[in-house]
């Protein structure tokens, strides 16, 4: 018999027990890196696994809107962390004066820990003016990208690789540094490098800034029902 159509769907693999397991614990497990960052740098092998992982993400359209730029060079690493921290100040002044000391004692950065970091872009114009999905939401090329950080961050973590997204960034001054076109938008900006150490609980949760809320409280049935 002719080979089935690539076309053709195709009976659907089932995992073992085991491997859903195995992708279970690497969401559990998965965390906010800041401070536990190992100075070796990321096998090229690992990285291309990560990225390729984060390239399979699902996206409008097949459309892949995403860019992901790789950023080693310390200058180049010192002017990122030269506008977090403009940022990071005006972050602070934000907070209530009780909080704020609490605020300024946290580590909500590893750009120059890091061996590396990668910037995920979203090219707003890729696949041309009209995407099948995006029709009547010009934003799903957005959640598509985001799609690929959270590959990105699963897929490195089963790797021993910890991931820490920095969002305290002015964007025009990232732009800048970065060289983006107006079309591109920043996705994320993220701290990547092996780690031998991590938090059993989220960070913040850990040191007492916020707590987890329960699967149950957020779950709604036909509609929103708060």
């Amino acid at each position: 018999m002719p080979d089935p159509s690539p076309c053709a769907p195709r009976a659907a693999r089932v995992f073992t027990p085991t491997e859903r397991q195995a992708l279970y614990d690497v969401i559990a497990h998965r965390r906010d890196v800041r401070n536990e960052f190992l100075p070796d740098p990321v096998d090229a092998a690992t990285l291309r696994r990560i990225l390729q992982a984060a390239h399979a993400a699902p996206s409008v359209g097949l459309s892949q809107p995403w860019n992901f730029i790789l950023i080693r060079d310390p200058a180049q690493r010192a002017r990122v962390k030269d506008a977090f921290g403009k940022a990071n100040a005006e972050a602070a002044a934000m907070f209530a004066e009780e909080k704020r000391s609490d605020y300024t004692a946290l580590k909500l950065e590893g750009i120059e820990k890091a061996p590396l970091n990668i910037c995920v872009t979203c090219d707003r114009e890729r696949g041309g003016k009209v995407v099948l999905g995006r029709t009547h939401n010009p934003d799903m090329d957005l959640y598509s990208s985001v799609c690929a950080v959270q590959n990105l961050w699963l897929a490195a973590r089963a790797e021993g690789v910890g991931v820490g997204w920095v969002s305290i960034f002015k964007d025009a001054d990232l732009r800048k540094i970065l060289n983006l076109p107006d079309h591109v938008a920043i996705i994320a900006y993220l701290c990547v490098g092996y780690v031998d150490e991590l938090f059993e609980s989220p960070e913040l949760a850990a040191r007492g800034w916020a707590t987890e809320d329960s699967l149950d409280s957020v779950i709604m049935e036909e509609g929103w029902t708060a």
